[in-house]
């Protein structure tokens, strides 16, 4: 059962909130993404990112579970590398309509990031060019809006024709992913 908000800073909240729901669109998950560790509903030891839009860049809002934890209370190095190349990544694939896939990322570790800290990471695409890459930003935040972490990926981009002839996907999940692309 909803809750109707009542105390004025729970009015405020929700204002914000449906504000917040008409600005992003929420990115739909494709078949392609099976049982990615980074976004994939299906795959219970993984991240399970949702991604939203409002056209320029991509974000997602979650927390790092325990299960995924370096030293101590803090967040695995390699998970935060896995945050920000999904985020950079889907930038790519649905802002872009590419099929990317990683070549180079850099990133700077700010600040330690907690488990169970609320974070938002968002990607954005600040170069293209016709040789095959593009150039990705990506941001980690907490959830005091402090910057955490951030990376520049470079991406190659492919052809649905030259995925397949790799042999990354299987043909039903390429099908879909142009449909999708050709949106």
């Amino acid at each position: 059962m909803h809750r109707v908000p009542n105390t004025v800073y729970e009015i405020e909240e929700h204002m914000e909130h449906m504000k917040q729901q008409e600005k992003y669109r929420r990115i739909i998950n494709g078949s392609w993404e099976k049982n990615c560790f980074g976004c994939s509903p299906n795959n219970p030891a993984g991240l399970q990112m949702e991604f939203y839009t409002d056209e320029k860049t991509v974000f997602s809002c979650l927390k790092v579970p325990d299960h995924l934890r370096g030293w101590n209370n803090l967040v695995h190095g390699g998970v935060i590398a896995t945050i920000l190349d999904e985020t950079m990544g889907t930038a790519a694939i649905h802002l872009h309509k590419l099929i990317v896939l990683t070549k180079t990322m850099t990133i700077d570790f700010i600040q330690p990031i907690f488990i169970d800290d609320e974070l938002k990471a968002e990607g954005r695409l600040t170069k293209f060019d016709n040789v095959g890459k593009v150039v990705i930003e990506g941001t980690l935040h907490n959830g005091k809006g402090e910057l955490c972490a951030k990376s520049t990926g470079i991406f190659s981009y492919f052809s649905p024709p030259t995925i397949k002839k790799m042999g990354i996907t299987d043909e039903s999940s390429l099908k879909e992913f142009e449909i999708y692309i050709e949106k």
